[in-house]
């Protein structure tokens, strides 16, 4: 209850960003390879920048 209104680090907000973005990349990949390709390249930009962050 109280970690209702605790902010989230830089760091878990990127990993939740990047776990949803390779879940829309592979539901796109079923029906648009394309649309997934683009999502998937988004969602590596994110692990790098968690890569970055960790360093």
């Amino acid at each position: 209850m109280f970690g209702l209104f605790k902010k989230k680090s830089p760091q878990q907000a990127l990993e939740e960003k990047y776990e949803k973005l390779m879940k829309e990349a592979f539901e796109l990949s079923k029906v648009n390879r394309t649309q997934g390709d683009q999502k998937y390249a988004e969602a590596q930009k994110i692990m790098d920048q968690l890569d970055a962050l960790k360093k």
